[in-house]
């Protein structure tokens, strides 16, 4: 979550870049401003097949999941091939049902 940057939760995760997946990444300079490494435009509310699309479009090999159905989109990519992990924070926000 943005709420995370920069926080000691972060950097106990050692080597790695950041990436905002946004309907705000559209806009000219929105990645940069924010800091990220990469920005992908896509809805915070996207359907499940537009979600899994554009995490194998990013490359990625690990994907942690910190919110909504976070448990469930983990075991999926485990399912795919992915390493991938749900992981609790202080800034999920969302409860899952």
């Amino acid at each position: 979550p943005p709420s995370a940057a920069g926080s000691t939760w972060l950097r106990r995760l050692g080597e790695h870049e950041t990436a905002f997946a946004s309907g705000w990444m559209r806009l000219r300079g929105a990645r940069r401003r924010r800091g990220m490494a990469r920005g992908f435009v896509l809805s915070d509310h996207a359907d499940w097949p537009a979600l899994l699309q554009t995490i194998a479009q990013t490359g990625a090999r690990r994907v942690y999941a910190t919110h909504g159905y976070s448990d469930v989109l983990a075991r999926h990519l485990r399912e795919l091939g992915y390493e991938a992990a749900a992981l609790r924070t202080l800034y999920e926000g969302e409860a899952e049902d």
